[in-house]
Protein backbone atom coordinates (compact mmCIF):
# COMPACT_ATOMS: atom_id res chain seq x y z
CA UNK A 1 0.00 0.00 0.00
CA UNK A 2 3.28 2.37 0.47
CA UNK A 3 3.98 1.92 -2.63
CA UNK A 4 0.87 3.31 -4.47
CA UNK A 5 0.57 6.02 -2.53
CA UNK A 6 4.47 7.20 -3.36
CA UNK A 7 3.68 6.51 -6.92
CA UNK A 8 -0.05 8.54 -6.77
CA UNK A 9 1.12 11.68 -5.20
CA UNK A 10 4.44 11.33 -7.94
CA UNK A 11 1.91 11.08 -10.98
CA UNK A 12 0.08 14.18 -9.14
CA UNK A 13 3.38 15.87 -9.19
CA UNK A 14 4.02 15.05 -12.74
CA UNK A 15 0.69 15.50 -13.98
CA UNK A 16 0.74 19.08 -12.20
CA UNK A 17 4.17 20.10 -14.13
CA UNK A 18 3.04 18.37 -16.95
CA UNK A 19 -0.75 21.17 -16.74
CA UNK A 20 1.68 24.14 -16.00
CA UNK A 21 4.20 23.23 -18.83
CA UNK A 22 0.38 23.10 -21.07
CA UNK A 23 -0.75 26.28 -19.70
CA UNK A 24 2.13 28.04 -20.22
CA UNK A 25 2.41 27.55 -23.81
CA UNK A 26 -1.50 29.26 -24.37
CA UNK A 27 -0.03 32.02 -23.26
CA UNK A 28 0.08 34.78 -26.09
CA UNK A 29 3.27 37.38 -25.42
CA UNK A 30 2.83 41.19 -26.47
CA UNK A 31 4.83 42.08 -29.43
CA UNK A 32 7.72 45.04 -28.95
CA UNK A 33 5.36 47.54 -30.10
CA UNK A 34 2.66 46.89 -27.93
CA UNK A 35 4.60 46.27 -25.10
CA UNK A 36 6.25 49.74 -25.35
CA UNK A 37 2.88 51.66 -25.79
CA UNK A 38 1.76 50.27 -22.89
CA UNK A 39 4.81 50.55 -21.01
CA UNK A 40 4.68 54.64 -21.34
CA UNK A 41 1.09 54.45 -20.52
CA UNK A 42 1.42 53.09 -17.52
CA UNK A 43 4.32 55.23 -16.42
CA UNK A 44 2.76 58.15 -17.72
CA UNK A 45 -0.37 57.48 -15.64
CA UNK A 46 1.78 57.07 -12.81
CA UNK A 47 3.45 60.28 -13.13
CA UNK A 48 -0.13 62.02 -13.49
CA UNK A 49 -1.29 60.31 -10.42
CA UNK A 50 1.59 60.89 -8.41
CA UNK A 51 1.14 64.81 -8.84
CA UNK A 52 -2.54 64.30 -8.87
CA UNK A 53 -2.14 62.95 -5.32
CA UNK A 54 0.57 65.67 -4.82
CA UNK A 55 -1.46 68.39 -5.10
CA UNK A 56 -4.43 67.16 -3.03
CA UNK A 57 -1.79 66.49 -0.15
CA UNK A 58 -0.28 70.08 -0.32
CA UNK A 59 -3.96 71.46 -0.51
CA UNK A 60 -5.30 69.58 2.31
CA UNK A 61 -1.82 70.13 3.99
CA UNK A 62 -2.17 74.15 3.71
CA UNK A 63 -6.03 73.96 4.82
CA UNK A 64 -4.74 72.49 7.96
CA UNK A 65 -2.25 74.97 8.60
CA UNK A 66 -5.02 77.87 7.84
CA UNK A 67 -7.90 76.11 10.48
CA UNK A 68 -4.56 75.83 12.86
Amino acid sequence: MADNSVKEKKDKKTSFWQGVKQEWRKIMWADRKTLVKQTILVLLVSIVLGALIAVIDNAALYLINLII
